[in-house]
């Protein structure tokens, strides 16, 4: 008989969980309902909610409404928004995870002082990525944002440092990136870093490889934009190369259910619990047919 087993670590994290709710408390009670983006990087949670009446608006679509109720996500939101939301007299449902909240709040204070007006506000994360879009817009625009680990040799090291992180980033590229600015950094001038990353995705990376490792194979859900998807994807990827990143259920190719003997489904912090058990059982049904 083969084995399958979901991931009992994997599926919605707190912030996520608490916009969901208030998107579905908010449907609930009738009346339109917009979310400022996608509520969640995974396609089958956001066509849920989109049947419930949950109508996905972007940024310009945003700035045209008026008495109007819209649902900010836990990705959060630069302060344009809510002056946006003012103007227009649009009743704001904030959803902002309190992880990116808090970091919102740190970033907007070190800009806000005046002890060093040559220091350079750095950002670990993805450029465009809607979490950033809030952090950088809390300076103004002025905050500097590094991909990756590569690109920390662009900054100016003869300038002081305060250095934040997306809270979906890497905790090991973290630490690579400040002990490289510590290496560099000129004698004359401050770095100070912040370990903003949200601990339910760095504390998943150690049980995921465990569990990616103890499976003949791994089929791991996760929507193509998500930033924590992709990080814990490869982590499984590292301890077993039979880890497949898919979307849906519609995406399994039956061939490969037939070389093994145990089978792990795990998903990103945006990936909703039902779709893993939908994958889950799906896997079973066609287990069913090839040896029954």
């Amino acid at each position: 008989m083969v084995k399958v087993e979901i991931d009992k670590g994997s599926g919605f994290c707190s912030g996520v969980v608490n916009a969901i709710k208030k998107a579905e408390e908010e449907l609930a009670k009738g009346g339109t309902l917009y979310c400022l983006g996608d509520i969640v990087h995974n396609n089958r949670e956001v066509e849920r909610l989109e049947a419930m009446g949950l109508i996905t608006i972007n940024h310009e679509e945003f700035a045209q409404l008026h008495h109007a109720k819209v649902l900010l996500r836990a990705h959060g939101e630069p302060p344009e928004t809510y002056e946006i939301a003012r103007r227009n007299h649009i009743e704001i449902i904030d959803a902002t995870c309190p992880v990116v909240l808090h970091l919102q709040k740190k970033i907007k204070q070190e800009h806000a002082l005046t002890d060093d007006d040559t220091k350079q506000i750095v950002i670990y994360g993805k450029n465009g990525h809607a979490e950033v879009l809030g952090l950088v817009g809390q300076t103004n625009g002025q905050a500097i944002v590094i991909e990756n680990p590569e690109e920390v040799r662009l900054l100016d090291f003869g300038r002081s440092i305060r250095l934040y992180s997306q809270t979906t980033k890497s905790l090991e590229e973290f630490r690579h990136i400040v002990e490289y600015i510590r290496s560099h950094i000129a004698p004359h001038v401050t770095f100070e870093f912040h370990d903003t990353i949200c601990r339910k995705v760095a504390n998943r990376i150690p049980n995921i490889r465990q569990f990616a490792a103890s499976h003949d194979l791994l089929f791991f859900i996760s929507g193509k934009k998500s930033s924590n998807g992709k990080i814990l994807f490869n982590e499984c990827l590292s301890v077993n190369p039979n880890s497949y990143l898919i979307e849906s259920a519609d995406e399994i190719e039956t061939p490969l259910l037939m070389r093994a003997a145990s089978i792990g489904i795990s998903g990103a912090t945006s990936t909703p619990k039902w779709l893993m058990e939908v994958v889950r059982d799906t896997i079973i049904a066609r287990i069913s047919v090839i040896y029954y």
